[in-house]
């Protein structure tokens, strides 16, 4: 695969790997995935062609989609449909997904737009379905690792509406639009890939209504 004047990333280099193995297992059954925060590009045209079971949609805001574009021209796969604008505090676009990806992003948002996420996140996932995040994680004042409490002090003094965010919090953020968590999973770099999967609960209600 040629990069050569394409947008980069660097970090999607480094942690497609880790991200791939675990996909594996939890992409085995699906069918329509959205990524919010696509950025570059990157991730999805290394991950679509690995799932060609699956739609890989790709979004963000419509600023970012002229690089999204270029990488998917570079690389294109079937099952890649041409990216999405998409502002998490703004009107969603008419998707129905059974998952929702996202990498590197919840720590990056405010914590409003981490709030308007989730609210949004009914409306796109079919019952059942699961929102699956990458990036850093916090347990209370356990950060899991110095390197990760520097990182959160230089978020919040680049812009003190981000940083690293609370699994307790998100949780809250979940349990909110009937989602509970259903997996923590260990990544390299202190990082985490978190699911939060439409609850039983929350299908019932679906179906009675």
């Amino acid at each position: 695969m040629s990069d050569a004047g394409l947008p980069d990333a660097p970090a999607c280099a480094r942690n497609r790997d880790p991200i791939l193995a675990a996909l594996r297992r939890l992409l085995a059954e699906s069918r329509q995935l959205l990524e919010i925060g696509s950025g570059t590009g990157q991730h999805a045209v290394y991950f679509a062609p690995e799932f060609p079971h699956l739609d890989w949609q790709a979004s963000d805001l419509a600023g970012k989609l002229t690089g999204i574009r270029r990488w998917l021209e570079a690389c294109p796969s079937a099952n890649l449909p041409p990216p999405v604008a998409l502002d998490v505090e703004a009107e969603w676009p008419a998707l129905t997904v059974d998952t929702v990806f996202t990498a590197n992003t919840l720590h990056i948002l405010s914590e409003t737009a981490v709030e308007s996420l989730f609210r949004a996140l009914p409306d796109v996932l079919a019952p059942g379905g699961r929102l699956i995040a990458y990036g850093p994680f916090r347990d209370g004042d356990d950060f899991g690792a110095e390197s990760n409490r520097e990182f959160d002090a230089w978020l919040r003094q680049r812009d003190p509406a981000s940083g690293i965010r609370d699994l307790d919090w998100l949780d809250a953020l979940a349990l909110a639009v009937g989602m509970v968590r259903s997996e923590t999973i260990a990544m390299p770099a202190n990082n985490r890939l978190v699911v939060w999967r439409r609850s039983t609960i929350q299908m019932q209600q679906d179906t009675e209504e």
